[in-house]
């Protein structure tokens, strides 16, 4: 079954020539996370929501003890003499090869219309034990795009025999966004490779890389202390996280971890 759904409208500004930036739920979320943080520290503002009945038949509860649907979200940053910014994130990505294909290229149909001009997925790489320092890898669609992209930053374009297949829409978009020449990379960084840790340290390189390359004007050292706190609580209470975060996102992707440990 096809993974029918549809790009919702909260607000259409007139958007021209911009960067996509997506972040999914993935290894350690570093992905999601590294959006969130994204989308906060800019102000960023809600643009679609991706509604489908092909989403996994779960819902969360929240803080209130009430229940919330899963989502998927677009949102955009209007910028001066600079691309405008796309945040696509949510709790979910399709799992269905077939749905993940079509879920990249409905994406891509919108943001082509806007004249994008590079894509970045985000996900993590993950390891047999914590990184004291994670490192970023760089891939993408092209060699020109790498080198472009890389210039004046250390990642590490050295992937092969290090990682397997890219699973996933940050992979899937990435290739699909080729065969449009779209050009697109993927960062990926080191994280702890367990279904209950939250890869907060990777989520920082790589937000710190992207606030190098295109400029997001993002103070990281304002982030610090929070990772460092989520990181502790996470190290040491895998089972039950999350009362130190101030970001409603995080919260969300704890009850998340904690879903992880269980079918039902």
């Amino acid at each position: 079954m096809s993974w029918k759904f549809e790009l919702v409208p909260k607000k259409e500004p007139k958007i021209d020539g911009v960067i996509l930036v997506v972040g999914l739920p993935g290894i350690g979320n570093v992905g999601k996370i590294a959006a969130d943080f994204i989308i906060d520290e800019t102000g960023a503002k809600p643009l679609y929501d991706i509604i489908s009945y092909e989403m996994p038949n779960s819902v969360f509860v929240n803080d209130n003890n009430l229940v919330e649907l899963p989502t998927i979200e677009m949102y955009y940053k209007k910028r001066k003499n600079k691309s405008d910014l796309l945040i696509l994130t949510g709790d979910v990505q399709p799992a269905e090869e077939s749905s993940s294909y079509e879920f990249c290229e409905k994406v891509l149909d919108v943001v082509d219309k806007m004249g994008v001009e590079l894509v970045v997925t985000l996900g993590g790489i993950g390891l047999a034990e914590v990184p004291k320092k994670p490192q970023v890898f760089c891939t993408g669609n092209s060699k020109q795009v790498i080198k472009e992209f890389r210039k004046n930053l250390k990642l590490n374009d050295k992937l092969y025999g290090i990682v397997g297949p890219i699973i996933g829409v940050s992979g899937l978009m990435v290739g699909i966004a080729g065969r449009r020449d779209i050009p697109a990379v993927c960062l990926l960084s080191e994280t702890l490779g367990h279904p209950a840790y939250l890869g907060i340290k990777g989520a920082r390189e790589i937000v710190k890389t992207l606030n190098k390359k295109i400029g997001l004007n993002i103070k990281i050292s304002d982030l610090d202390k929070e990772i460092e706190e989520i990181e502790g609580e996470v190290l040491n209470r895998t089972q039950e996280m999350g009362k130190l975060s101030k970001k409603s996102s995080l919260n969300k992707l704890r009850r998340m971890q904690k879903e992880m440990n269980y079918i039902g």
